[in-house]
This record gives C-alpha cells, sequence and structure tokens, in this order.
C-alpha cells in the first residue's frame, strides 16, 4: 500500500513552489500500520519475519516524523516568509535574521522541490539526511520566531497600546505603518 502513497501539492501564493501534504486518510492509514506492526511484535512468530517488521517499524516512524516535522516547518516558514521576504519594516529593524532567512528560504525551497519530484512519502521521508535537514531548518525558523517577539515585545514597551493587540495585527500594523 505505500508504494502508492504520494504526498498531495499546492501550489505556494501562485508560485512554482509547491506545499507538500499528506492525505488525512493516508494519515490515518500510517498510525493503523504502526499499531499493526506493533502488534507484530508481540505475536510468537515474529522470528520468522522479524527483519522485515523491523524494516517496516522504522519506515513507518520516519514516514510519521517527517511528515510532522515537515508540516510544521511549512507552517512556520509561510508565516514568516511574509515577514522577513516581503515586510520593508522587518528588513529594516532586523537586517541579520532577514539575511539569515534569505538562506532558511533557499532551503526549504530545495526541500519542497525534492519532495515535487519524488512524490512518494515513502521515499521522501526515508531518505538518508531528510529528517536532519527538517530539524536544521526548524530551529533556524524557531530563532527567526525569537527575534521576531523580541522585536515585538519592544515595540509593545515602547507603545503600552500594542499590548491590546494580536501579534498578526501587530505585524500588520508595523509592516504597513
Amino acid at each position: 500500500e505505500w508504494a502508492e502513497v504520494d504526498f498531495g501539492f499546492d501550489s505556494h501564493r501562485g508560485t512554482e513552489v509547491m506545499l507538500m501534504k499528506m492525505a488525512d486518510d493516508k494519515f490515518e492509514m500510517l498510525e493503523e500500520h504502526q499499531v499493526a506492526v506493533q502488534n507484530m511484535f508481540s505475536s510468537r512468530f515474529l522470528a520468522t519475519f522479524e527483519e522485515q517488521v523491523t524494516s517496516w517499524q522504522k519506515t513507518l516512524a520516519n514516514i510519521s516524523e517527517v511528515s510532522t516535522l515537515l508540516s510544521e516547518v511549512q507552517r512556520s516558514w509561510v508565516f514568516l516568509e511574509n515577514l522577513f521576504i516581503f515586510s520593508d519594516e522587518v528588513k529594516k529593524e532586523l537586517p541579520e535574521e532577514s539575511d539569515k532567512f534569505v538562506g532558511i528560504d533557499m532551503d526549504v525551497k530545495e526541500i519542497l522541490m525534492n519532495g515535487y519530484q519524488i512524490k512518494s512519502a515513502k521515499e521522501f521521508c526515508n531518505q538518508g539526511n531528510i529528517f536532519q535537514k527538517l530539524e536544521k531548518v526548524q530551529g533556524a525558523l524557531e530563532m527567526c520566531q525569537k527575534a521576531l517577539n523580541d522585536f515585538m515585545d519592544s515595540k509593545k514597551r515602547a507603545f503600552p497600546r500594542f499590548y491590546f493587540m494580536s501579534s498578526n495585527d501587530l505585524l500588520d500594523v508595523l509592516s504597513n505603518g
């Protein structure tokens, strides 16, 4: 079944960048298969199939971990891209992080392009270094998010009325103000 499971793709803001997503029914199937493999470990006949069962346990765990981390990375990247690439205010106030984000942006687009070329969830998620790449990008995105939050906190201290605005509204005001 996993040979035929592909990621779904949606164009990101009409660009050539394709966001990846595993369909909900496929993710449910993944969870069911992980439980089935776990149950196989309690079988008295495990010795006969232990190598295949262990292999499938690792494969399914990789698919689960990578697809979960990938969705987190994409969510953070889409949010921060709007600010660090398209907002002059953020570029002006956080030039160092904006420069770092350009590199992060290229890394994310490379990962997404790789996924679009491979398409298969099993193949993409079981590449040797994909999880490490995603962890590295996620860490860098968190650093950019932290710098952005520090920047917004400084604006809130300077203008107390900003405490009553949501982060998204404050970013909108600062970007367009």
